[in-house]
C-alpha cells in the first residue's frame, strides 16, 4: 500500500509541476460561459438578449451582446442550465448548457430568421442532471426567500433547511449524514474543513454567497478531510456589473435583534468588484437551556470583498477577504443564578458560604480569511489554477468575574475555566482542467498546514469536587485541607477518592488557576486525479486521491473514487452508484487538549480520562456506498434519492470539560451508517415553486473509545447511537410570488424532525447490559419505578427536571421544586422527551430521544414597494416558530448540554437596492 501511495504522489506531483510552468491559480466550483450570436450569413448580431437558467436551484442571469455579437457570464456555478438566445427579427434560439468545469463553455449561436417568442417552455429534460454523484443545488434567488431561525449562522441554517440528510442541532450546528459536523465547506475553491458552529468559528456572511453546490453522495477525488457533506460555495461578483448594484437593509425583531447590512457590485468586462458589510445585535445570540431567555446577548460582524480582475484574456486574478467578530453571553439556566458557594475558610472544618453572584461566563471570536487566486488559460479546452489562503479563528472564553460563580449546583459545571485558542490553516493549492470530447479531467494538489495554539486556565470551583473528607454516609464535605483533619467537626473519616495534585489549583480551598499550554502544526498534502467521461447515455466518475496526514499521529492512505450514471432518456431517468474510500481525520478543536491532557495528573481526573485509552487521536478510513436514482415527471416536478451506507475505522465524536465551551474531539473504534436521503421539487408552477428534502440516517458507534480524553456514553462496548442520531427529519418549503408585476411573494417552511437522541433521562428498563436504564430502574413498594437521576446515577435538581417536561402521577416539575426523587414507573411522563416504555430501552434500537416537533416559518416581502424602476424600496416579515412550539433540541447532550428551539420570534426588515 505505501508503495502504491507513493506511485500515485510522484505521477501526480510530476504531472502538476511541468503544468505548473506556464503559470499560476482560479477559483474552483465556477465556470464561464462564452459565446457569439450570428445570423445566418455570419454576420454579427448586437444587442441580442441572452439568458440563462437553472430551473431547479432558481438561478438566473441574462446579459446582452456586445457590438460585436459576443457575450460572457462569468462566475457561473457548476450546473445545466436553459439558454435562451433573442433578438429582434429572429426566432428565439433555446440551447441547453453545462457548465461542469472551470474550462469555458465557448459557444457559437446561429439565429434563424423568424418571429420572437414570448415565452419559453421548459422540459423535463432540463429538471435532471446526469451525475452519480447525489446534490442539492441552491441559488441565492432561493435563498433570498427562506425563512432562517438563525440570523447569526444563518449559513448553517441555509444548508439545514434546503438539504437532505441533515439533523439540526443547537448553536448553528449541523450533522450531515450521521457524522458528528464532518462537513467541509469550498469556498471559490478554498477548503475549509474546521467546525462552522457559532460556538466554534464565525462562518462566511450568507449575502456574500450567490450558490451552494450540497453533495450527499460519494466525494469526488478532490475533497478530502471531512467529507460527510461538501458544501461547495460560489461567492458573489461584481464582475460584468457596468452599473452599481447593490442595497442597503435594516431590520428589528423579537428579543430586541437589529441588523444593518450593506452590500455593492461594480465592474467592466475586465474588472470587478463585490463588498459585503452587517452587523447584528441581539438578546438571544445562542441557543439557551431554558425557553424563557436571559444572559443570551451577543452581537456579531462581517465584511466581505472580493475582487477580479482579468490581464487579459488568458490572464486573470481574484481575491477573497472577510473579517468577522462575534462576542456573545454563554447562557444561563436558573440554576447559573445567585450561587452558593464558599465566601470565607474554605480550608477549614466550617467554610462560610453565601451569594457569590450568577454565572456570567463570555465568548468572543476573530475571525480572518484571505484567499487570492491566480487563473491561466491554456488553449480553448484547458486552465490551470494556483493560489493560497490563510485563514484564523482566535476564540476568547472568559470565566465570571468571582470564578467561583461559575459553579454549578446540578453538578454540570465543577471548574472555572477561561480560554485563548486560535487555529491558522495557511495553504497552497493549485490544479489542472481539460475539458475535450467525451473527457472532463482535473488534476490537483493542496499543501495545508494548520497552527493550534491551546491556552487554557483552570481551577476546582466545586466545594466537594475533591474533599479530603467525608461524612458517616461517606458523602464529601465542604472545607478541610488535609486528610490528616478528618476526625474534627462532622467529618468521620478521610476521602478515598481524594487527589492531594489538585490541591493546588481548589479555588474553594484558597488555591490557584493551573495553566494548559498545547500546541501543535498539523500538515496535510493532498493529491488527485479525475476525470468524468460522458458517453451516450453512460456518465463515469473516476478518480483517485492520496492524503498524507501529519499531525499528533501520522497518516498515509491512497483513496480511489467511483461514480457510475446513466440517463434513460425515454422515461428521463438517471441512475447511478458510487463508492469512496477516504481518510478521516481528528477535528482539530482542542485536539492537543484531547490528546495530551490525559497524561496530567491534573487534568485527568477533570477530563474524567478511561484508563487504557490511549491520548492521542488517530486518523480513521472509511468506505462509503451510494445508490441513487433521478426522475422527472414533466416540467413540473422532479425527484431524486439514494441509499447510504458508510463504514468508518476510529470514527470521531466529541466530548465536553464539565458545562462550559471547552469541547474536544474522541475516537470511537467504528461507526456504520446507513439510510437514505430524498429530494422532490416542483420548479414553478402558476407562480407556485416548493421543494421537500427528508432523510433517515442512522449513527450507530461502537465502543470502545480508543483515543482522545474522557467521554461519558459507549463504555460498555455495545452499540450506541450518538446524541445527533435521527430517525427522520423533513423540510417542506412553499413560495409563491402574487400575480402581477408589482405584487409580494410569500414563503413558507415546515421543518419536522422526530428527534436526537437524549440518552442521561431516566427510564425504567430490563438488566440488558446496553439499556439506557441501568442506572436509572429501581422499585418503590415493590413495583417498578424510576429514580430521578441521569443514566450515570447522579441525581437531576428541579431545573433539569422541569426542562425535560417531566411529571410524576400528574405533579411537574418546576425550576425550583423538583419532583419525588422516586417514581413508579407507571406515573413517570414527559411532556419533552420520548421515553421507551418500560422494559423496552435500547441504547442500539430504541434510545431515548427529544420529543417529535414541527416548527412553521413563515416571510412575506414585496421586493419593489412603490413601483421604481431603478431604486427600489423593500419590505419583508417573517416569522420564526410561530406556533410557539415548546420543545428542545437536546437534553443532557455529552457533547452540549440542554438547549430549547427558538421562541415564537418576528422580525421586519427594510431594504433600499439599487
Amino acid at each position: 500500500m505505501r508503495t502504491y501511495v507513493r506511485c500515485c504522489f510522484v505521477f501526480l506531483l510530476a504531472f502538476l509541476t511541468q503544468a505548473a510552468v506556464p503559470c499560476l491559480f482560479a477559483q474552483a466550483g465556477a465556470g464561464t460561459i462564452t459565446g457569439t450570436v450570428t445570423d445566418a450569413s455570419g454576420a454579427v448580431v448586437p444587442n441580442a438578449k441572452v439568458s440563462i437558467q437553472n430551473p431547479v436551484s432558481q438561478y438566473s442571469r441574462s446579459t446582452t451582446t456586445d457590438g460585436s455579437g459576443q457575450y460572457r457570464f462569468p462566475n457561473v456555478p457548476f450546473a445545466p442550465y436553459h439558454m435562451v438566445i433573442s433578438a429582434s427579427g429572429f426566432a428565439p434560439l433555446v440551447q441547453d448548457v453545462n457548465v461542469n468545469s472551470n474550462v469555458a463553455v465557448a459557444l457559437k449561436n446561429t439565429l434563424s430568421v423568424g418571429a420572437a417568442a414570448t415565452t419559453v417552455t421548459v422540459t423535463a429534460e432540463d429538471l435532471i442532471e446526469n451525475d452519480p454523484t447525489f446534490h442539492t443545488d441552491i441559488d441565492k434567488a432561493l435563498i433570498d426567500k427562506i425563512p432562517l431561525e438563525s440570523q447569526s449562522s444563518s449559513l448553517s441554517s441555509i444548508v439545514t433547511l434546503t438539504s437532505p440528510g441533515v439533523s439540526a442541532d443547537s448553536n448553528g450546528l449541523f450533522h450531515g449524514l450521521g457524522d458528528h459536523a464532518s462537513n467541509s465547506f469550498s469556498v471559490d475553491g478554498q477548503p475549509i474543513t474546521d467546525q462552522q458552529s457559532k460556538v466554534f468559528s464565525n462562518q462566511l456572511p450568507s449575502n456574500a454567497v450567490q450558490s451552494l453546490t450540497v453533495i450527499d453522495g460519494a466525494p469526488p477525488a478532490e475533497y478530502g478531510d471531512k467529507t460527510s457533506l461538501v458544501i461547495v460555495a460560489t461567492t458573489r461578483s461584481g464582475q460584468g456589473l457596468t452599473t452599481p448594484t447593490g442595497s442597503v437593509t435594516a431590520s428589528y425583531g423579537s428579543f430586541g435583534s437589529e441588523t444593518i447590512g450593506f452590500d455593492l457590485g461594480y465592474g467592466g468586462k475586465k474588472w470587478g468588484n463585490f463588498i459585503e458589510a452587517d452587523g447584528l445585535n441581539t438578546g438571544r445570540f445562542l441557543d439557551p437551556p431554558e425557553f424563557v431567555v436571559f444572559h443570551s446577548k451577543g452581537n456579531e460582524e462581517n465584511i466581505f470583498d472580493r475582487v477580479d480582475y482579468s490581464f487579459s484574456k488568458a490572464d486573470s486574478v481574484h481575491v477573497d477577504f472577510n473579517y468577522s467578530r462575534s462576542w456573545f453571553q454563554n447562557p444561563n439556566g436558573y440554576d447559573n443564578l445567585n450561587i452558593s458557594n464558599v465566601i470565607s475558610g474554605g480550608d477549614t472544618p466550617n467554610p462560610v458560604f453565601g451569594n457569590v453572584g450568577s454565572t456570567d461566563q463570555r465568548s468572543k471570536i476573530g475571525t480572518f480569511n484571505i484567499a487570492p487566486t491566480y487563473t491561466h488559460i491554456i488553449g480553448n479546452n484547458a486552465l490551470l489554477n494556483f493560489g493560497g489562503y490563510v485563514r484564523r479563528d482566535g476564540y476568547n472564553y472568559y470565566p465570571s468575574g468571582n470564578p467561583l460563580a461559575d459553579f454549578s449546583a446540578a453538578n454540570l459545571q465543577t471548574s472555572s475555566i477561561s480560554q485563548y485558542r486560535t487555529l491558522t490553516n495557511a495553504g497552497l493549492h493549485t490544479d489542472y482542467s481539460y475539458n475535450k470530447g467525451i473527457h472532463n479531467i482535473k488534476a490537483g494538489a493542496v499543501y495545508e498546514q494548520t497552527f493550534l495554539r491551546e491556552n487554557d486556565n483552570l481551577g476546582v470551583a466545586d466545594p466537594t469536587l475533591n474533599s479530603p473528607c467525608v461524612d458517616a454516609n461517606g458523602n464529601p464535605l465542604p472545607g478541610y485541607s488535609d486528610p490528616s483533619q478528618c476526625i474534627t467537626g462532622a467529618a468521620a473519616g478521610p476521602n478515598s477518592s481524594y487527589l492531594p495534585v489538585l490541591a493546588p489549583y481548589d479555588l474553594t480551598r484558597g488555591g490557584s488557576l493551573f495553566n494548559f499550554n498545547g500546541h501543535t502544526d498539523v500538515k496535510e498534502l493532498a493529491l488527485y486525479l479525475e476525470d468524468q467521461i460522458k458517453t451516450g447515455n453512460w456518465v463515469f466518475n473516476l478518480g483517485i486521491r492520496g492524503d498524507l496526514y501529519n499531525g499528533l499521529a501520522t497518516q498515509r492512505q491512497a483513496e480511489p473514487r467511483l461514480g457510475v450514471g446513466y440517463n434513460v432518456k425515454p422515461t428521463n431517468t438517471v441512475l447511478g452508484v458510487s463508492y469512496a474510500r477516504t481518510l478521516e481525520t481528528p477535528f482539530n478543536e482542542n485536539l492537543v487538549l484531547s490528546s495530551e491532557g490525559c497524561a496530567s495528573d491534573v487534568l485527568s481526573p477533570l477530563l474524567a480520562c478511561s484508563p487504557g485509552v490511549r491520548g492521542i487521536l488517530q486518523p480513521g478510513f472509511r468506505n462509503e456506498f451510494h445508490a441513487s436514482i433521478e426522475q422527472a415527471f414533466g416540467k413540473n416536478f422532479v425527484i431524486g434519492g439514494e441509499y447510504i451506507w458508510k463504514y468508518t475505522h476510529n470514527a470521531f465524536d466529541f466530548s465536553i470539560l464539565g458545562n462550559t465551551p471547552i469541547f474536544f474531539p474522541i475516537d470511537w473504534h467504528n461507526s456504520k451508517i446507513p439510510g437514505y436521503a430524498i429530494h422532490a421539487s416542483v420548479p414553478n408552477f402558476h407562480n407556485l415553486s416548493a421543494y421537500v428534502v427528508m432523510s433517515s440516517v442512522a449513527a450507530r458507534f461502537f465502543g470502545p473509545q480508543v483515543a482522545g480524553a474522557g467521554a461519558t456514553v459507549g463504555q460498555t462496548g455495545l452499540p450506541f447511537r450518538i446524541d445527533h442520531d435521527e430517525k427522520f427529519n423533513q423540510t417542506t418549503h412553499l413560495q409563491y410570488q402574487l400575480p402581477g408585476r408589482y405584487t409580494p411573494w410569500i414563503g413558507w417552511n415546515w421543518r419536522y424532525d422526530s428527534g436526537l437522541v437524549a440518552g442521561n433521562a431516566p427510564c425504567y428498563g430490563t438488566s440488558d447490559p446496553n439499556s439506557p436504564c441501568l442506572g436509572t430502574s429501581t422499585t418503590l413498594n415493590g413495583q417498578p419505578a424510576i429514580a430521578m437521576v441521569d443514566a450515570f446515577g447522579v441525581p437531576l435538581n428541579a431545573d433539569e427536571e422541569f426542562q425535560a417536561g417531566f411529571a410524576c402521577n400528574g405533579q411537574k416539575a418546576t425550576p425550583f421544586v423538583a419532583l419525588p426523587s422516586v417514581c413508579l414507573a407507571n406515573q413517570f411522563t414527559s411532556s419533552l422527551i420520548s421515553i421507551p416504555a418500560p422494559n423496552t430501552g435500547d441504547n442500539d434500537k430504541n434510545p431515548q430521544r427529544i420529543a417529535p416537533r414541527s416548527l412553521f416559518d413563515a416571510s412575506v416581502g414585496d421586493d419593489n414597494l412603490f413601483h421604481g424602476d431603478k431604486y427600489k424600496w423593500s419590505l419583508r416579515l417573517t416569522g420564526v416558530n410561530l406556533a410557539n412550539k415548546y420543545a428542545l433540541y437536546n437534553f443532557l447532550s455529552t457533547f452540549s448540554g440542554t438547549h430549547y428551539v427558538t421562541p415564537r420570534a418576528l422580525t421586519a426588515q427594510v431594504g433600499f437596492n439599487f
